[in-house]
């Protein structure tokens, strides 16, 4: 299934790959096309945000005669992260219970 590149989907994702080790636009962008339609020229405004919102910073690295920016997660950006994988948590839960049970319950 592939998503639209809006919201705090996309923002866990791409957190989430971060998470695991500083990365660039391009790997980020390859690694979120697996479950997300995100184009690159999306992509780029989204990671800009999170920086703006102080959950990123940059640097940059030479590879290959070119400089690369690398995004790494801030300690802020780990609280964030870590509060959308909560959200996301529960969320898989309602949907869960919609699909297998064509149910909601309003109280969990």
């Amino acid at each position: 299934m592939i998503f639209s590149p809006n919201g705090p989907i996309t923002d866990l994702l791409i957190l989430s790959v971060i998470a695991r080790g500083d990365a660039y636009g391009y790997q980020i962008s390859q690694i979120l096309k697996k479950v997300s339609n995100t184009k690159d020229s999306a992509l780029y405004p989204i990671l800009k945000r999170l920086q703006e919102n102080g959950y990123v910073t940059t640097y940059d690295q030479p590879f290959l005669g070119r400089n690369r920016k690398y995004y790494t997660m801030t300690p802020q950006g780990r609280s964030q992260w870590e509060m959308l994988k909560k959200a996301w948590a529960s969320f898989k839960i309602d949907v869960d219970e919609i699909v297998e049970r064509g149910e909601w319950d309003e109280q969990s």
